[in-house]
């Protein structure tokens, strides 16, 4: 049974012209009294009236009402019929939601410490606490913090209002709070904290009460009871009296001019809504605007149907909807649509015309059809809402107390008004779900539904129930143990160390259970592993070591037995080498220490003997062996090269035998080079080269350093900062003409060798420049002359001559003309094929050796010249050339005449006439050839012309002449 109370939103028809704050007073009370007296007149039980007196709030509204009841007196005569809405009585059934609410805190696992409720003074701070273990959670579970219904705190988390979680790793407990500072009066209200895990959830709701100071004097603004409250929450929209349940005193206001806020609203623009809110002080906007939007509305007729949709049909799952509407023109095309989606006919859908009537038949309706439905006229539209409703299931047959050992399967089962209806399985509150790895399996056959445990465990004791949506059933499941057997005990075992340990033991029941080893719990790990299937238990390490040698024991869970066993693990001596280098190499550099540590292991302890060779180490001496219990080692005090060798080491006791060889490697800086040799020798550079030393100190050679002094000077020099890798090397940036030595220092892993003895000394020359402007000077049928001009740049060294060489046209091959250095820029080359081609190049040659070739451009013929006289007349002497008789006639006529054994000489053509005789010489000397000229004419006669012929020396024709002579 509950009570249900609902508090007038308006004036009832006695009271609504009370329009002042001290007459709503007097209404507000007015009810309060006569639900009082409601009270003591039907609840026999005075525990019950009392419990309906502090929900309302009666006492301390009554109380703050007396100050002014004898003024009111002639109110309370009202018939108690205007109060037969405040109450009603109902048997049965309570409002959904709240039994869903009380349903919840019933389940409720999640929190270990809800949030109470509290109160605060006007700008005092408060602080509520919600404590969520997190031992079976694997993430933090959500929480949200919420005032009445809807407002998340989240968003307004700030200056006033901080949200703080925190974890605690050690008891795993999550803290969640919230801060409320400096809280104002409208902080006052219902709060709710929520948390969700995956599909768990609760809730908890707590009130905030904010009072005034009490230094602040007394004041109320009566009007402020009227305000909405409870935006977004049930009560949304409903009057709010809680601010007269304190004794305030009543100051008079002046009286208002009366307005109509309704009325304002419903003819104001949407936009003006806040701003008329704020004007006339109506906090609860919200609330007021769907109070606005309840309102009747003028429904505009339409056009196209006489009769239109219901606003809203409800049916139930499985039932048939009729939707019916009427045509005011049965010719007009109708469409239906479900949720915009247009609807065709079929065997769900079916579609009837009566007259002007137009009807659709929804049949067999699911959840689906729960949607928005709308018919289509032409233009106009008329829409409805469709409602369906699941009916509440039933359980026909509740569960049944069970009783079960450990490790049976377990079935728990209840029966239901419907098939393949949703139930709910819970185990002490918590819903159980039907997940592949869970231990829970749920079986649903048409109304049965069964829950199954495959193996029972001891933790399955518990109260299991089943709800539905019109019902529940529980019963309790309780688990024992079977009295417990040893079928196989664990045995004492002997193993070598590296071998496997195997325990194994099998039991009656088919229990879980723990090892133990030496008292100490022991998990399962990668070397130890634990095998548990059905009855039988095994304990197993792979490699067997010392520290597993000890007292096993496993014990069942659950119960106060166990099965002990011992396991003693031998040892024979072993020697550990991991440490040492590749084929157990040790290094060690000459004239250092060396103490080589062995880990040994055995049991006993073995004996350790070395040796090198068939020479056995003693406990002392410069090399000698050093015992303990868990290594051995050998100790010598300054390395030498004569110690390397390998070194033997031997264990032995009552267990077996171990021997390994260790190389010991003396290594030392390497010998230094040979002298270095100097293979060539230029201007400023040498190119030197040298044999790696014969003994590399027992470590690879790296390279090698080089150094250069001047053969006067005492200081040597570096000429390499990087090693160089090869046994050559190319010093450069040397004075030409200074003598120098070199030396070479060998590097491996462990230093620097030795100097080697230097080199013989060098003075670096150069070569000097190629000789100059090589051409042919003369050739013959067996000889060509080729001439030069000296180097341009001769150097220290001097110019001790030149080499000639020539080679034939069409061959590699260099022959050398002079045998000996030539120091003339002049040279003949003799014994040559005539009609061959050669090719010609000189070379110049001092101390520092033979300088670039010069090469004659093209290939030289070897065969002598020969070409016919040829007179180089001028053109002045091609006309006629006229002088007096008695006069001195000179003529200079150049010509050319080639002819073998001829000397060239120097052209030099002179006539001379200075008599009568006109016979004329010419001597002509030009290279080779030799000729004159002789003028014929009458003797004792005078002519004014003569003319003659040009002959050579040797009576070869040259050419003709033609003069004339004038007389005075």
């Amino acid at each position: 049974m509950c009570l249900q109370l609902f508090v007038f939103s308006e004036l009832p028809p006695p009271f609504s012209f009370l329009k002042n704050k001290e007459l709503t007073f007097v209404y507000c009370l007015h009810k309060a009294l006569m639900v009082e007296c409601w009270c003591h007149s039907i609840c026999s039980s005075p525990t019950l009236a009392d419990q309906i007196r502090e929900v309302v709030g009666l006492e301390s509204l009554v109380s703050s009402g007396k100050c002014i009841l004898e003024r009111i007196k002639h109110w309370l005569i009202i018939d108690i019929f205007l109060f037969l809405c405040i109450s009603v009585w109902s048997i049965g059934e309570s409002p959904p939601e709240e039994t869903e609410k009380h349903d919840d805190s019933q389940r409720s696992t999640l929190f270990i410490e809800k949030p109470q409720s509290g109160s605060v003074s006007v700008g005092g701070n408060i602080t509520f606490i919600a404590k969520v273990e997190a031992k079976d959670l694997l993430r933090k579970p959500n929480v949200k913090w919420f005032k009445g219904k809807w407002m998340d705190l989240a968003s307004k988390a700030g200056k006033h209002l901080q949200l703080k979680e925190s974890f605690e790793r050690h008891t795993k407990i999550h803290t969640f709070e919230m801060h409320i500072i400096q809280a104002k009066e409208n902080y006052a209200g219902n709060y709710r904290c929520e948390v969700s895990y995956k599909d768990k959830f609760d809730s908890c709701s707590f009130d905030l009460e904010v009072t005034e100071s009490s230094q602040a004097a007394p004041s109320i603004d009566i009007r402020s009871a009227f305000k909405r409250s409870g935006d977004g929450q049930d009560d949304a929209g409903e009057l709010d009296f809680s601010g007269l349940l304190k004794r305030r005193e009543i100051k008079q206001q002046e009286e208002e001019p009366e307005v109509d806020v309704w009325e304002l609203l419903k003819n104001a623009n949407p936009s003006e809504y806040e701003k008329i809110a704020f004007q006339y002080g109506i906090t609860d906007l919200r609330g007021m605007l769907k109070r606005l939007k309840r309102m009747r509305r003028e429904v505009k007729k339409s056009a196209a149907f006489s009769k239109g949709l219901d606003p809203a049909y409800q049916v139930d799952k499985g039932g048939k909807v009729r939707f019916m509407v009427e045509l005011a023109d049965p010719t007009v095309e109708l469409k239906w649509y479900k949720n915009g989606q247009e609807i065709r006919p079929s065997a769900k859908y079916i579609f009837e015309h009566k007259g002007n009537q137009r009807i659709l038949f929804i049949n067999n309706c699911t959840m689906t059809d729960d949607a928005r439905y709308y018919v289509t006229a032409g233009d106009e539209k008329c829409s409805t809402e469709l409602f369906v409703r699941d009916p509440p299931i039933l359980v026909t047959k509740g569960l049944e107390d069970t009783n079960t050992y450990v490790g049976e399967r377990v079935e728990l089962s209840c029966e239901v008004s419907e098939d393949d209806a949703n139930v709910k399985w819970f185990k002490n509150g918590v819903e159980l779900t039907n997940e592949p790895k869970s231990r829970y399996r749920i079986k649903v056959e048409g109304k049965k539904h069964t829950l199954i445990i495959e193996e029972a465990a001891k933790n399955d004791n518990a109260t299991y129930s089943v709800m539905t949506t019109g019902g529940q059933s529980e019963a309790k499941l309780s688990v024992d143990l079977r009295p417990l057997k040893i079928s196989l005990a664990l045995e004492d075992q002997t193993v070598r160390l590296g071998q496997e340990i195997h325990l194994k033991c099998e039991i009656s029941e088919n229990v879980e259970g723990k090892w133990y080893k030496n008292g100490q719990l022991i998990e399962a790990s990668d070397r130890v592993k634990l095998y548990h299937k059905g009855r039988i238990h095994r304990f197993i390490i792979a490699s067997a070591a010392v520290d597993d040698e000890g007292e096993y024991m496993f014990v069942p869970d659950a119960y106060n037995i166990n099965i002990p066993c011992k396991v003693h693990v031998v040892d024979p001596p072993k020697l550990h080498l991991d440490g040492l280098g590749e084929n157990n190499t040790v290094t060690v550099v000459a004239g250092t220490k060396l103490r080589l540590e062995i880990p040994i292991t055995g049991e006993p302890t073995p004996k350790v003997m070395w040796s090198k060779g068939d020479k056995w180490i003693t406990d002392s001496g410069r090399i000698r062996a050093e015992t303990y219990s868990d290594s051995s080692c050998l100790v010598i005090d300054t390395a030498e090269r004569e110690d390397s060798g390998p070194f033997r080491i031997t264990l032995k006791n009552e267990a077996g035998e171990d021997s390994a060889l260790i190389n010991i490697k003396v290594v030392d800086v390497p010998d230094p080079p040979q002298a270095p040799n100097v293979t060539e020798v230029g201007e400023d550079w040498c190119v030197m080269t040298w044999e790696p030393p014969a003994n590399d100190g027992g470590s690879p050679i790296l390279g090698y350093f080089i150094e250069r002094k001047k053969k006067q000077s005492s200081r040597w020099m570096r000429l390499n900062f990087e090693l160089c890798k090869e046994t050559t090397f190319e010093p450069k940036k040397m004075i030409e003409g200074v003598a120098y030595e070199v030396r070479v220092f060998a590097v491996n892993a462990i230093g620097t060798s030795k100097p080697s003895m230097p080199s013989k000394s060098f003075v670096p020359l150069a070569v000097t420049s190629p000789p100059t402007l090589l051409a042919v000077d003369s050739v013959t049928d067996t000889s060509v002359t080729m001439k030069w001009r000296p180097p341009d740049h001769i150097g220290a060294a001097g110019l001790d001559g030149y080499v000639v060489e020539y080679c034939f046209e069409g061959t590699d091959e260099w022959i050398v003309a002079n045998p000996e250095l030539t120091d003339k820029t002049k040279f003949t080359i003799n014994g040559l094929p005539t009609g061959s081609k050669i090719l010609v190049r000189v070379k110049a040659v001092n101390a520092a050796g033979e300088s670039e070739p010069r090469y004659h451009p093209q290939p030289i013929l070897v065969k002598e010249v020969i070409e016919p006289p040829k007179i180089r007349l001028p053109r002045h002497l091609k006309q006629t050339y006229t002088r007096r008789v008695g006069e001195t006639v000179n003529l200079v006529i150049p010509f050319q005449v080639r002819t073998k054994n001829t000397d060239r000489k120097t052209l030099n053509t002179h006539f001379s006439y200075a008599t009568a005789s006109y016979l004329l010489f010419l001597y002509v000397n030009l290279g080779y050839w030799t000729a004159f000229v002789n003028i014929l004419h009458p003797e004792g006669k005078s002519h004014d012309k003569a003319s003659g012929i040009i002959h050579s020396y040797l009576g070869t024709k040259i050419g003709h002449y033609h003069m004339s002579s004038q007389s005075n």
